[in-house]
């Protein structure tokens, strides 16, 4: 008896509408509606009894199907594990971990770095962190306004830059670094940009632009504007989606992108965090410099770099006898090496694999910052954790190993941010 219950139930509920037993205000949309559900279950607006007497037709038919219904359950319990994930957990993006609000956190994004050939200049010419010493809701220090507004902020323990938008112009918004000569072109025929910006969940209009002019110092040339979005990137007529996203302007989770921009005379690359979605063989204009703008709800970015140079690894062996490379990258005062560090480190491999007789001795090196016996116990810590990454991809032991130089050999001043982001480095010395 019990088994025929559902479809009992179904039948009295189907008479009543007809007979019109609930009612006279249930008539002809109603029993649409009834249809409706039971072609489709999908519309979730339906009447409190309707509902109750479908979940019951419903249980009745998933006990004729238990194997199915066991694999129903555990993908709900999967989802419902990611749901829950969302609703206690952080962002893990390229730069750390960061909340999205007290009530919204984002889970971590489920990303490879296996084939991220991304490469940073080997000089870098603008940096900034934002620094530490930076003082809340001050105009940040290193940058000048083109317009809107701009201030520093903390998110999760982290200095980050916060842009203060409105209606109107994009165009007339945005800040720009605050160089010596910023009317001049700044960009070399080779660079590099990077940063990571900040998505919250759900949202449909977030964005970020780059502007490969000054637009507060430099007249205007012909490149299209590159706009990031939170799960594609498009410039001009061009545009790339990450594999496996939606093309929409939303995600459930949002959190932290790591943007990166390869310019090499004319040929653009741009990523986004472990993939390459614009590659553009012939830009036409001329690089001279950049501008950040956004129309984001909570528009936060941060660790913004701009380095010059990219000259191919095997060249820099030939040449000097070593790579020197500071695009390898850690977590503050730790030998934690960041995502974005595995473009430098797979190229490595690939060149080590390509010529088996090409051995290195791993050599880490750091600013002045800090006590200098930890310095040399951090850049030694470094510089074995990039030789056994290289060691577990599968390069042999023997043809590697490592040593820490701490702060005893800089290549730069370490009385700016940008000279002691050249000294932060990782060296592969041909042996």
């Amino acid at each position: 008896m019990m088994k025929n219950f559902p479809i009992v139930l179904f039948l009295f509920l189907f008479t009543m509408l007809n007979s019109g037993l609930m009612g006279q205000s249930i008539k002809v949309p109603i029993k649409k509606k009834v249809i409706e559900e039971t072609d489709y279950r999908a519309n979730k607006n339906a009447d409190e009894l309707i509902d109750k007497g479908f979940d019951k037709v419903e249980d009745g038919i998933k006990s004729l199907f238990k194997k199915k219904k066991k694999k129903s359950k555990k993908s709900h319990g999967d989802q419902a594990a990611v749901e829950a994930a969302a609703q206690s957990n952080g962002s893990q993006g390229a730069g750390g971990v960061v909340e999205a609000s007290s009530t919204n956190k984002p889970v971590a994004p489920n990303l490879k770095w296996s084939t991220y050939d991304f490469v940073p200049g080997q000089t870098v010419i603008f940096k900034d962190g934002p620094s530490a010493d930076e003082e809340n809701g001050e105009f940040p220090s290193r940058w000048d306004l083109v317009g809107g507004g701009a201030e520093i902020a903390e998110v999760d323990g982290e200095p980050v830059i916060v842009f203060i938008t409105d209606a109107g112009n994009m165009y007339s918004k945005g800040i720009v670094p605050y160089l010596k000569d910023a009317e001049q072109d700044y960009l070399p025929d080779v660079f590099t940009v990077e940063f990571d910006a900040y998505f919250p969940p759900e949202n449909y209009n977030d964005t970020y632009y780059l502007t490969l002019y000054d637009r507060k110092n430099q007249s205007r040339n012909e490149l299209p504007q590159i706009t990031f979005y939170v799960n594609s990137i498009s410039c001009g007529n061009t545009e790339g989606t990450y594999r496996g996203k939606s093309r929409g302007n939303r995600d459930n989770v949002g959190g932290w992108r790591h943007f990166s921009v390869a310019y090499t005379k004319g040929k653009l690359k741009v990523y986004l965090d472990d993939q390459r979605l614009i590659n553009i063989p012939h830009l036409k204009g001329n690089p001279t410099g950049i501008t950040l703008s956004s129309s984001c709800d909570k528009p936060y970015i941060k660790n913004i770099r701009i380095a010059a140079g990219g000259v191919k690894y095997y060249d820099r062996v030939l040449s000097d006898g070593k790579i020197v490379e500071n695009g390898i990258r850690f977590d503050v005062n730790k030998a934690t090496l960041k995502p974005e560090s595995m473009g430098p480190i797979n190229k490595i491999y690939k060149l080590m694999t390509k010529y088996p007789d090409l051995n290195f001795s791993v050599e880490g090196h750091t600013d002045s910052d800090g006590d200098a016996d930890f310095n040399q116990k951090l850049s030694e810590e470094r510089a074995k954790v990039v030789m056994d990454k290289l060691i577990a991809m599968g390069i042999d032991k023997n043809r590697l190993k490592s040593k820490g130089w701490g702060e005893t050999k800089p290549i730069d001043t370490n009385a700016t941010p940008e000279g002691k982001a050249n000294n932060r480095r990782v060296e592969f010395v041909k042996f």
